[in-house]
C-alpha cells in the first residue's frame, strides 16, 4: 500500500514552480524540459492536466487552468 498525503504547501509550491517555468517558456517543448528538470511531467486526464512526479508519475496535483501553448 502505497500512502500519499496531499499537503496544500507542497502544491502551492509546485503549481508556483510550473506557472514560473511557463511564464518563461517559449513553447510547449521548454516548458517540459523544464519541468523535467525539476522532477516533474504534465499528464492530461480527460478535461484536466495534472502535474506528475518523475518517474514514477504520481499525481501531485491539478493546474487550475489550461495551458496556453495548446496542444501538449
Amino acid at each position: 500500500m502505497v500512502y500519499v498525503h496531499k499537503d496544500p504547501t507542497i502544491e502551492a509550491g509546485v503549481l508556483h514552480l510550473v506557472m514560473s517555468e511557463m511564464k518563461h517558456a517559449c513553447n510547449a517543448d521548454d516548458w517540459h524540459n523544464a519541468l523535467g528538470r525539476h522532477g516533474y511531467a504534465l499528464r492530461i486526464t480527460g478535461a484536466d492536466t495534472v502535474v506528475t512526479t518523475l518517474p514514477h508519475g504520481v499525481e501531485v496535483c491539478r493546474l487550475p487552468f489550461q495551458p496556453s501553448f495548446g496542444a501538449l
